[in-house]
């Protein structure tokens, strides 16, 4: 099999085009793959700089997606935290979980009620159900929240 030193000049915008037709990127992520494979930097800074004028990629888009596809797993602290990683700013990631703070502590109370259905019968099952919250990425509020009210709220559910 023939292998490549390096890649083709030409194939840096088909490459950068198929990763986007796939999902959504950030700049960071996208920057970072192309990178990997061998394109110089400056011509894929100048080929982002590009597709961003064209709205063909869009941190704000991938921070949208990126919640949507994770929110119902997951609180805003890991959400912001995974962002943070796929190198969001924290403008876009404060505007994008901002939009999505109304429906956390429903979410926080599926994902409990999902995984336990019932409420703790002592302190230690407690901290466990509390722990289980916290590593979902929900906040210390919400978890309490959800502790004090969760097994009064379960029947509604109708589960």
């Amino acid at each position: 099999m023939k292998t490549k030193s390096t890649p083709e000049p030409g194939e840096l915008r088909e490459r950068a085009l198929r990763l986007l037709a796939r999902r959504e990127h950030s700049r960071f992520e996208l920057a970072r793959k192309l990178a990997a494979a061998g394109f110089p930097q400056a011509d894929v800074g100048a080929l982002l700089d590009e597709f961003e004028r064209k709205n063909w990629l869009s941190d704000r888009r991938f921070a949208e997606s990126w919640v949507a596809d994770h929110r119902a797993k997951a609180g805003s602290v890991k959400l912001a935290f995974e962002l943070r990683q796929r190198g969001v700013a924290e403008a876009v990631i404060e505007a994008v979980l901002g939009d999505n703070r109304d429906s956390e502590l429903e979410r926080a109370r599926e994902v409990w009620q999902k995984k336990f259905g019932a409420a703790p019968d002592d302190a230690a099952e407690k901290a466990r159900q509390m722990r289980f919250l916290q590593s979902r990425g929900f906040t210390s509020d919400v978890i309490r929240r959800v502790m004090a009210n969760g097994a009064r709220r379960s029947p509604e559910f109708g589960e």
